[in-house]
């Protein structure tokens, strides 16, 4: 059974850093789209980052590109999101997500797993 499981949030001053792992277990990396969407209090759900199953293909929303990387490690089964100068809207619960076969950025009603989530919160 896949389980998707997420760490590294926390709380963190503006301009900070925080670098959020996914692990993925009994899930082939090279068969999913990878990344993380994220979702604020009284906001919807939006894609962050997303890592293609084929190749190096990466996306970012247009909200984190630049402080954003995201990048994985597929003999751990792991996907990192390093997030630098980080702002207060960046605060939010994130959420790892996998699509299969899917293309960038995947919509969150065809992610086949999802994680519990991990908060990041920045203050002021």
């Amino acid at each position: 059974q896949v389980q998707v499981v997420e760490s590294g949030g926390g709380l963190v001053q503006a301009g900070g850093s925080l670098r959020l792992s996914c692990t993925a277990s009994d899930l082939r990396f090279d068969r999913y789209t990878m990344g993380w969407f994220r979702q604020a209090p009284g906001k919807e759900r939006e894609g962050v980052s997303f890592h293609s199953w084929s190749g190096s293909n990466t996306y970012y929303a247009d909200s984190v590109k630049g402080r954003a990387t995201i990048y994985k490690d597929n003999s751990k089964n792991t996907l990192y999101l390093q997030m630098n100068s980080l702002k207060p809207e960046d605060t939010a619960m994130y959420y790892c997500a996998a699509a299969k076969y899917s293309d960038l950025p995947p919509r969150a009603d065809i992610v086949d797993y999802w994680g519990q989530g991990t908060q990041v919160t920045v203050s002021s």
